[in-house]
C-alpha cells in the first residue's frame, strides 16, 4: 500500500469520514475562523487604542469612547474593564433583535477586545497630531471591519449598528459616525475643541474603512443598457459573465421608436469585464452604472451574514 493511499484512509474528508463528521468538522473550522477574525480586528483596534488614542488624549467612539472618557477621568480605572461592563446592558438587545450565533461571537468579541485592550501595549511611532488621527482611524476601522466580517462583533455600537442595518438598512459606517457626535460634544466640553476636531478627523477615517473593509469589494452595481445590439448583449452577461438580464421595454422620448433596456446586477469585480463586452459589442451603446446599497438574492445578493 502506497503511503498516500494510507494517509487517505485515516484522514477524515466528505467521502469516507463518518456521518455527521465531516459537518461537525466544518461547524469547527467556522467556529475557529470566526474566532480568528474577532482576535485579529480586536488586535488591531487594541494597538490603535494604547499605541495613539490614549497617548495622544484622543476619544474613540461609542462604548470605547466612554471607556476612555471615564479612564481620563479616572485614570486608575482600566479601560479594558470599563468597556466590559458599559457592554453587559446591550447584550440583551442583541440577544432579541440580531440572533442568538451573532449574540454569542459578540460576547466572545467583546471578552477578546477587553482583554486586548488591556494587554496590548506598544506606543506607535507618529507625533503628529493630524497623521495620529489618520493613522488610528485607519487602523481601528480595519480592525473593525474585519471584526464585522465575523458572525459577531466586539460589542458596543457595532451591536447597535448591526441591528440598525437589519431594520432600516442604514450602513454601519453611517450609525456609528452619527452616534459618535455625542463623544465629541464631551471631547470639546472637558478638553478642547482642537481634540475633539482631531477626534473627529479620527471617528470620519475609521467609518469610511470599516464601510470599505465591509461592504467594499463585495458592493454591487445596478447596469443599465441601451443599445441596438441588446440581444447580443444579453446574450453574453448571461452565458460570458454568468448574471441574469432583466429587458424592460422602453420608447425612445424623441423618436417613439421601441428600445428594449437591458437591467443587470454584477459584482463590483466584473464591471470592467461587462464595460468591455459592451464595447465590443456596440461601442455606441447607452450605459448607466449606478451603486446599491443592499441586494437580495441568492446567487448576487451581498445582504450582511448576521
Amino acid at each position: 500500500m502506497r503511503e498516500d493511499d494510507s494517509q487517505a484512509m485515516t484522514e477524515p474528508n466528505a467521502e469516507t469520514a463518518p456521518k455527521g463528521q465531516v459537518p461537525f468538522i466544518q461547524t469547527i473550522l467556522q467556529i475557529l475562523w470566526n474566532l480568528g477574525l474577532i482576535s485579529v480586528g480586536s488586535v488591531l483596534c487594541a494597538l490603535a487604542v494604547n499605541g495613539i488614542l490614549v497617548p495622544k488624549q484622543f476619544l474613540s467612539g461609542g462604548f470605547t469612547g466612554l471607556a476612555l472618557l471615564i479612564h481620563y477621568l479616572s485614570p486608575a480605572l482600566p479601560i479594558g474593564g470599563i468597556y466590559f461592563v458599559l457592554n453587559i446592558p446591550l447584550y440583551a438587545l442583541g440577544w432579541r433583535y440580531v440572533g442568538r450565533r451573532f449574540f454569542l461571537y459578540s460576547v466572545a468579541g467583546m471578552v477578546i477586545f477587553s482583554a486586548a485592550v488591556q494587554f496590548i501595549r506598544f506606543p506607535l511611532p507618529v507625533y503628529d497630531q493630524f497623521l495620529s488621527a489618520l493613522l488610528a482611524g485607519i487602523i481601528v476601522g480595519v480592525g473593525g471591519g474585519i471584526v464585522l466580517r465575523s458572525y459577531g462583533s466586539a460589542g458596543g455600537t457595532d451591536i447597535l449598528s448591526v441591528m440598525l442595518m437589519k431594520l432600516f438598512s442604514i450602513r454601519l459606517g453611517t450609525t456609528i459616525l452619527a452616534f459618535n457626535g455625542l463623544i465629541l460634544i464631551f471631547s470639546a466640553l472637558l478638553f478642547s475643541l482642537e481634540q475633539a476636531l482631531y477626534t473627529l478627523v479620527y471617528m470620519y477615517i475609521s467609518s469610511q474603512m470599516v464601510n470599505l473593509v465591509v461592504t467594499g469589494l463585495s458592493q454591487r452595481k445596478a447596469v443599465y443598457i441601451v443599445s441596438a445590439a441588446w440581444e447580443e448583449i444579453s446574450r453574453r452577461i448571461i452565458h460570458d459573465i454568468s448574471r441574469g438580464v432583466t429587458i424592460m421595454e422602453g420608447h425612445g422620448g424623441f423618436t417613439g421608436e421601441r428600445q428594449p433596456v437591458l437591467y443587470t446586477v454584477i459584482t463590483f469585480r466584473d464591471l470592467a469585464r461587462l464595460k468591455a463586452m459592451i464595447r465590443s459589442v456596440d461601442p455606441d451603446a447607452f450605459v448607466v452604472v449606478s451603486d446599491t446599497l443592499e441586494v437580495m438574492g441568492q446567487r448576487i445578493g451581498n445582504q450582511p451574514h448576521w
